[in-house]
């Protein structure tokens, strides 16, 4: 008997689960919404919203997290390297401005975009291939069209990479080929890769998983501001549709951050070295992947971690709940801390 059902990112909404029902309004309190039917949807006159961006500075806060972690793990500079961002939707275009922040330099690929913007900063696939020594995926996932993204990232695609780039998929696992991404690693071809999604969720490949960097079970979006968000908007659809006035205040339900303020001194050590001190005291990204990877063997009990990850993922906040208090003057680095989000104060 219920009027609207609202859901997250794996209960498939289809024919199948509300033929029959009295729902009239469905929404999911995620960005993405392909795991909803919307031909259906629309047919049977069941109105349906997804929550657009509520979680898109998290997924860049978990790119930053993973390029900061790469660096230090494999001693190589950020700075002055070549970032691709395939898709710069919501998320893609934060990571860009995350990115610019570290000191990278940024190619766009986002053919619909550009077709329907003519932005000259959103340049062609093979450019981007070319020129980036990382590549990272902010897709969807589509199957029809010109510019479908089911397996894109397959064995043509890495072919055209730099040899030794790395990868980056935080955007849907069906994008990418697994087993192609695979033999590129063994290659050498890809040289270090992060992966947060994966084809078959909640099974995921534990062959894959031991040749790459970071695997994580897909939480890159999953901090609370962004899940709280997420509920906010579809909320604020729901009263909108049944034309109720809203009484819940989302602002009530966020609690105090973590880790609410740094007290930094750069010490003479290098602006990345620093930046990624401060980003892992607030979000650990190195920690989900060792419950992921330290998770036991058999397959089936894999999937039910994997499952168990996401519904009990701790509080993780975003880096703007966070001040860092800076003992003396060091402007590159508080620029670097400010693009990146944090708010940054001198040191009393």
């Amino acid at each position: 008997d219920a009027d609207a059902l609202v859901v997250r990112s794996k209960t498939r909404v289809n024919r199948d689960l509300l033929a029959g029902s009295s729902v009239s309004f469905v929404g999911t309190a995620t960005a993405g919404y392909d795991h909803f039917d919307t031909d259906w949807l629309s047919a049977e006159g069941i109105a349906w919203s997804a929550a657009a961006g509520c979680n898109a500075n998290s997924v860049a806060e978990y790119v930053t997290a993973a390029l900061l972690c790469l660096a230090q793990r494999h001693a190589f500079r950020l700075e002055g390297l070549t970032l691709g961002v395939i898709g710069v939707g919501q998320v893609g275009r934060r990571v860009v401005r995350k990115a610019a922040a570290l000191g990278l330099r940024v190619l766009q690929n986002d053919p619909p975009r550009r077709i329907a913007e003519g932005a000259p900063e959103l340049i062609a696939l093979e450019e981007v291939l070319a020129g980036a020594d990382i590549l990272t995926m902010h897709v969807p996932l589509t199957d029809s069209g010109p510019f479908a993204t089911r397996r894109m990232a397959d064995a043509r695609l890495m072919e055209r990479l730099k040899p030794g780039a790395i990868f980056i998929n935080a955007s849907r696992g069906e994008v990418v080929d697994e087993e192609d991404l695979r033999m590129a690693l063994e290659s050498g071809q890809i040289a270090h890769a992060v992966l947060d999604v994966w084809d078959d969720e909640p099974r995921w490949n534990a062959g894959l998983m031991a040749l790459c960097d970071l695997g994580t079970p897909h939480i890159a979006g999953y901090s609370y501001d962004g899940k709280l968000e997420g509920t906010a908007m579809i909320y604020r659809e729901a009263c909108r549709f049944f034309e109720v006035a809203p009484t819940w205040d989302p602002a009530s339900r966020r609690p105090p951050a973590p880790v609410p303020e740094i007290r930094l001194e750069p010490g003479g050590r290098e602006d990345e070295s620093v930046l990624w001190d401060v980003v892992r005291r607030v979000y650990d990204i190195e920690a989900d992947d060792r419950a992921l990877r330290e998770g036991p063997a058999r397959e089936s009990e894999r999937a039910e971690r994997f499952d168990r990850l996401r519904k009990n993922y701790p509080d993780r906040r975003e880096f703007p709940n966070t001040t860092i208090r800076l003992v003396g003057p060091a402007p590159s680095l508080q620029r670097k801390l400010e693009g990146l989000g944090f708010r940054v104060t001198p040191a009393g």
